[in-house]
């Protein structure tokens, strides 16, 4: 399970970062074509600093990564980083829909 290859740390920051829409859209944005930092501030109603601020909460749970290209932040979705956490969340789910079902299974008993 993918939960015992990550620290909670490493769980954290992925939840962490996955839990505001503009972080999301950024990683969506991102996985569809590499972005500059400057391109992708101009897609938000927000400052540069904080579309900054944004990506570098991404950066630090590995969801994406950056490199430089001449003056220009490249930012990439870091495809690896990004199964393992759809792997996460999947096992969560399998772990409630296991749990719901034993609910059921109490119920249909009374």
């Amino acid at each position: 399970m993918v939960a015992l290859e990550l620290s909670d740390a490493e769980v954290d920051r992925i939840f962490q970062a996955l839990a505001d829409a503009t972080r999301r859209d950024i990683v969506t944005r991102v996985i569809q074509n590499e972005q500059s930092v400057s391109t992708l501030a101009q897609h938000y109603d927000m400052s540069f600093a904080a579309v900054q601020k944004h990506v570098a909460v991404l950066q630090r749970a590995s969801l994406i990564t950056k490199q430089r290209r001449g003056r220009e932040q490249i930012v990439h979705g870091n495809m690896a980083a990004l199964r393992k956490a759809a792997t996460l969340l999947d096992a969560y789910e399998q772990l409630w829909g296991h749990r719901l079902q034993q609910i059921a299974d109490v119920l249909a008993e009374d």
